[in-house]
């Protein structure tokens, strides 16, 4: 299958020119687009949090991604690295239209698979790396990592105790655990987890 992925960085962008180019380039090469992925958002964000991360998931050997120029797939080098190292694994061609740039099953493509997937590592290895000297640093100025002592297991350590009155009063009121969640400044399982010890059964 052949997906056109088009991504716009705001909604004052218009998605009608890369639309254009590629269905241009579709029907010059004889191509019959079978999805669109469009999108508006910034390519600097995490494409497992876009809706290419989506597409990178359903697509399958022999499928096509079509886009016009290799810098609508990210921003960085190395995501964009990452992603087409995700397509070459899926056996996914991945097939640009300004810079003509074509990733699919030849050698080339193959050297270039790898040469992605080593600096991909290597980046992994470094983010670890300064990610433990961090924290090796901040254990050598004395601080304390992970959660406070007791907070598991004493109620009122917990960070949501002292909004315990407004937490139930908003519950009773109609408002979402979701909506609460982000309110206070945490996750819904957090939340979840502190009203299992404090709602009254």
């Amino acid at each position: 299958m052949v997906y056109g992925y088009i991504r716009v960085s705001s909604d004052k962008q218009t998605v009608e020119n890369q639309r254009f180019e590629i269905v241009k380039f579709c029907k010059k090469n004889g191509i019959e687009i079978g999805g669109w992925i469009e999108e508006t958002i910034c390519g600097a964000k995490n494409y497992n949090k876009r809706k290419l991360g989506a597409l990178l998931k359903r697509v399958r050997s022999g499928d096509t991604i079509i886009c016009t120029e290799i810098s609508r797939l990210g921003r960085s080098l190395f995501m964009v690295m990452d992603i087409l190292n995700v397509c070459m694994t899926k056996g996914c061609v991945v097939q640009t239209i300004k810079d003509n740039f074509r990733l699919g099953d030849d050698i080339q493509s193959k050297v270039l698979a790898f040469a992605f997937g080593l600096s991909a590592e290597i980046e992994r290895r470094l983010i670890c790396q300064r990610t433990k000297e961090a924290l090796a640093r901040r254990r050598a100025q004395g601080m304390v990592l992970g959660r406070p002592k007791g907070s598991l297991t004493d109620i009122k350590k917990c960070k949501l105790f002292s909004r315990k009155t407004y937490i139930l009063q908003q519950l009773d009121m109609g408002v979402s655990q979701r909506k609460l969640a982000e309110q206070c400044g945490v996750s819904r399982t957090t939340l979840a987890h502190f009203l299992a010890r404090v709602k009254p059964k």
